[in-house]
């Protein structure tokens, strides 16, 4: 039976996560969970996976989770240092499902108890992947890639190293705006900006697949994943979502993981590997796609790809800025402090007068962002 601690059991992720465990009850133990202010949520969750562990990342609701789980044998804690004890705890496997940079210093944690990481949380990568990938050769950690396209490259991989790979190719469904105009996309809401075409998934994320920065943010994780240059991971948009990336090796040959539009396909594959387990999904059927088709992403109208593939190649501290500043302006846009265009604007902006040195620790890397969104927050007010 696999030991299975999940960070950010609340979200749309974990929740997928608990699902799947539960159906397979003989295969799984939860040992904790955590959540970052959903305390009901979270106490219920608990209660009914029997965790040894429950910690929600505001203090403030300490009191409150544990009156929910008086009368069980379940542990309460709250806090940062709560968030890590969990990730390095008893557990065969974490999966990490925070989102955004909250959840850095938990799975860096896991990542230096030398646990195996189901990697859900991308930011990790994005904004500390050299750091990460150090810490996981020293540990002898192993990161297990959830995100669809990189579980799909894994896949595809099939325990292969990157030494014979020509190029790796991210699919993007191109979101709901993939054929706006410049002048169309000015007036949009945040309403229509979460309307994902073909995946059911959180807010802040559905807008980041509205701005192709989600497939951006994207490249520079399959950069620290695979060992990758810039200039050999492409983007193809690819609308029905069917195909979820695709593996060039140099011998002219390209393998693709095909599989419906669902995320917890690829969370069973990380949850079960290096084996596989049975998923209710629905089934693909490709006589029903009947079509599949690709295109070339237009980065004048989507400029987010732009700014992250100059942001892993520039290295240092641009990854950082650019995911915090990312973060605060999809907030805003969320909030209706500005609009949709105005997110890759405040993004480039940052990272045009960017003067940080690289950092160097994972301290180094919260100080970054903490700095970052400061000064996107101060830009935010001036700009009201």
């Amino acid at each position: 039976m696999k030991k299975v601690a999940i960070l950010g059991a609340t979200g749309s992720v974990g929740q997928s996560t608990l699902d799947l465990i539960e159906a397979a009850p003989e295969r799984f133990q939860v040992t904790a969970l955590t959540a970052a202010t959903n305390v009901t949520q979270l106490a219920h969750d608990a209660r009914r996976t029997g965790a040894q562990l429950a910690v929600i990342a505001d203090e403030a609701l300490l009191t409150e989770l544990r009156q929910m789980l008086a009368g069980t044998n379940i542990q309460a804690a709250a806090g940062r240092d709560a968030l890590a004890e969990a990730a390095r705890g008893d557990a065969d496997l974490v999966m990490a499902a925070i989102v955004g940079c909250a959840g850095l210093e938990p799975v860096m944690a896991a990542v230096e108890a030398g646990k195996t990481v189901a990697l859900a949380n991308k930011e990790a990568l994005v904004t500390a992947g050299e750091l990460m990938i150090e810490a996981s050769r020293r540990s002898g950690a192993t990161l297990l890639p959830v995100d669809s396209e990189h579980n799909a490259i894994f896949q595809c991989l099939a325990g292969q190293d990157c030494s014979q790979v020509a190029r790796l190719i991210l699919t993007a469904s191109g979101g709901p705006f993939r054929t706006a105009s410049a002048e169309e996309m000015v007036s949009v809401t945040p309403q229509q900006a979460v309307a994902h075409p073909n995946w059911s998934m959180g807010a802040k994320i559905s807008v980041d697949s509205a701005t192709m920065m989600n497939k951006g943010l994207e490249l520079i994780e399959a950069h620290h994943l695979f060992g990758l240059p810039s200039e050999r991971i492409d983007i193809l948009i690819h609308p029905q979502s069917i195909v979820h990336s695709l593996v060039e090796y140099e011998d002219g040959s390209m393998l693709a993981q095909l599989g419906p539009s669902d995320m917890r396909v690829p969370i069973a594959h990380t949850l079960a590997w290096p084996e596989r387990m049975a998923t209710s999904v629905q089934r693909l059927d490709l006589l029903q796609v009947a079509n599949l088709t690709f295109e070339a992403p237009d980065e004048t109208r989507f400029p987010a790809l732009r700014l992250a593939r100059q942001a892993l190649e520039d290295g240092g501290a641009a990854p950082v800025v650019l995911n915090a500043a990312n973060e605060v302006a999809v907030a805003a846009f969320l909030d209706g402090a500005i609009q949709f265009p105005d997110i890759a604007a405040l993004v480039e902006r940052l990272l045009n007068d960017m003067t940080e040195a690289a950092p160097r620790t994972i301290s180094d890397v919260v100080q970054l962002d903490a700095k970052t969104r400061g000064t996107a927050a101060r830009m935010m007010l001036e700009r009201a």
